[in-house]
């Protein structure tokens, strides 16, 4: 796109299906790689990639030629094959409908790839509930009950 010139960063997250803790320690590292492979093979740049065994967030440099919600559908589609096809899980595995997409500033960028690197540390205090209802609530975006993750008891 001749003389389109952009700065956009979005954190988004997506869980495990029905949060079920099933993204373990010995992968998951595998998993980011694979993630990081379809973000950069789509033109975009991670800036960083991490979670706990029910949910991850990455952080992306965007570009406006891409479709979030196509990226987002590849990435949960592509790996999820990945996971599968690599024998990570006993059971079937699968991401759960929907995601959190947030935008940030430049001047937040490190306050985020911080906030992504600390995840295991952050979730030994906070639910991954009360963190995503503090997104939408923090973003203020409008959200339905009804629509919101699967939640198992916290």
């Amino acid at each position: 796109m001749a003389n389109t010139y952009t700065q956009i960063y979005i954190q988004i997250i997506f869980a495990v299906k029905g949060r079920e803790a099933m993204i373990l320690p010995n992968w998951e590292e595998e998993l980011y790689k694979y993630i990081t492979g379809i973000v950069q093979n789509k033109k975009q740049k991670m800036l960083a990639i991490n979670g706990i065994s029910n949910h991850i967030h990455f952080f992306i440099g965007f570009k406006p030629d891409c479709c979030l919600s196509d990226l987002v559908r590849e990435i949960k589609k592509s790996s999820n094959s990945f996971i599968k096809d690599s024998g990570f899980c006993k059971s079937a595995f699968h991401w759960q409908e929907g995601f959190g997409a947030f935008s940030y500033s430049r001047s937040q960028i490190d306050s985020v790839i911080n906030y992504i690197a600390n995840q295991k540390q952050h979730h030994q205090k906070q639910s991954f509930k009360n963190e995503y209802l503090d997104f939408l609530k923090t973003f203020d975006v409008e959200y339905n009950e009804k629509y919101l993750f699967e939640w198992n008891d916290d």
